[in-house]
């Protein structure tokens, strides 16, 4: 007897096995390739998210301040602005020229966070300047009068160098420098301090790494690929040998404050202080902050 038309069109359990796993394969693969186009397009974006500059452009200078500008190593202008101490004399609302003999002040070379200018720390520069420092503070590249160049972490740390050498040239060489970084800026006071270009270091809000951040954010994908600016300050933190202090608010979520805890930790000679109901934003205002950074500055 000839078997039955449907008889021929019935799947044998290896046949229906076989269909089944082949279409679990296609659809595997089809999910492979959508995370891996996921996973370049976070790549390519990523800078997107880690720089935030906001879109307003400062124009006027600050009170008192002037525009510090150099070049940096790969041709792009590095800017900064800058405050002298309040007790130095001035000629026509500027510093008037210090004797050879005179020694130059101490310098605070501080580098901001994201979101926000170097124009917006104006105010703390002046409190700094008042305690007899001199203040620079450090434009990033992409950022406030520095739209020319677009920022990356290589950049970043061009920029910061190309302003440090500058002042070197004046006279006011690692020994003076005071590296004060906040938020974003730790990442870059951190690669400076680890290159020994300055004296002390100051830490506000810091996180581990980017990776670190970005894995907490999204954590399903593998930030380890994604991430090319990794300013990873956890794993220099061993080599930087300038004293440090490390403050960190204890309900910040922006940076969860076992970021700072671990970065502390990590640094040879570091002094760590938790502001307790300190947030990302608010850390000055805590009392015991400034006067504690401004010891450990040399103020």
């Amino acid at each position: 007897m000839d078997p039955s038309p449907d008889m021929l069109l019935e799947e044998t359990p290896a046949q229906r096995w076989r269909r089944r796993a082949i279409r679990t394969a296609i659809r595997a693969l089809f999910a492979l390739a959508a995370y891996a186009l996921v996973v370049v397009a976070a790549r390519a974006l990523h800078r997107r998210v880690v720089y935030q500059p906001p879109s307003d452009v400062p124009t006027a200078m600050p009170d008192g301040a002037t525009l510090l500008t150099a070049r940096a190593a790969d041709g792009a202008t590095a800017r900064a602005i800058e405050f002298p101490p309040d007790d130095v004399p001035r000629i026509d609302g500027k510093p008037a020229p210090q004797g050879k003999a005179s020694k130059p002040p101490r310098a605070i070379v501080h580098f901001h966070g994201n979101a926000e200018t170097a124009d917006d720390n104006a105010g703390l520069a002046h409190t700094l300047a008042r305690r007899g420092f001199s203040v620079v503070l450090v434009e990033y590249r992409g950022y406030g009068r520095s739209r020319d160049a677009s920022p990356t972490e290589e950049g970043l740390y061009l920029d910061a160098a190309a302003i440090l050498d500058a002042l070197a040239a004046r006279g006011i060489g690692p020994d003076r420098v005071v590296l004060w970084g906040q938020s974003l800026g730790t990442g870059v006071a951190a690669e400076m301090a680890r290159r020994g270009r300055g004296s002390r270091l100051v830490l506000l809000a810091p996180f581990t790494s980017t990776v670190d951040l970005a894995r907490r954010a999204v954590p399903l994908l593998p930030m380890s690929l994604v991430m090319v600016d990794r300013f990873d300050t956890l794993s220099k933190a061993p080599s930087i040998d300038a004293p440090a202090i490390v403050v960190h608010g204890d309900i910040d979520d922006v940076i969860p404050v076992e970021h700072g805890e671990r970065v502390s930790r990590a640094l040879p000679h570091a002094t760590f202080i938790e502001v307790p109901q300190g947030r990302h934003d608010n850390l000055y205002r805590s009392p015991g902050v400034l006067p504690a950074l401004l010891a450990h500055a040399g103020g």
